[in-house]
């Protein structure tokens, strides 16, 4: 599970259904309210931000509709409150996101170069 925290408009498709997707997975498989770990997912790369994930899950869905996409699966913000503080401020590296989905996938990578250009 990878939370991008790209600006959702340079995620193909697939990166911004998929980002969406594991957002909801993450918290039904690593389920907050048992106190499930995420260190895994926050060192030592940041995957994940567990404080933004509602947040996240609703600039994804707003672009999914900006996109004529469907979107009916409300978020909640899990409580995070038992994670220690370090856990719970983590941030993604954007800037090596950007880079690591230009490599992954072309599609992504068109729309991040396309933006590039515009705002130079």
């Amino acid at each position: 599970m990878r939370m991008w925290m790209v600006d959702p408009k340079l995620l193909c498709k697939k990166h911004l259904q998929g980002e969406h997707f594991e957002i909801h997975l993450h918290l039904h498989l690593h389920n907050f309210q048992k106190h499930h770990s995420v260190t895994g997912r926050v060192s030592p790369v940041v995957l994940i931000e567990p404080a933004s994930m509602k947040s996240r899950h609703d600039l994804l869905a707003q672009e999914m509709l900006a996109r004529g996409g469907k979107h009916n699966s409300p978020y909640e913000q899990p409580d995070i409150s038992y994670l220690p503080d370090w856990q719970q401020e983590v941030k993604a590296d954007i800037s090596y996101n950007l880079k690591d989905l230009t490599m992954r996938c072309e599609e992504c990578a068109k729309r991040i170069n396309t933006s590039e250009r515009s705002q130079s």
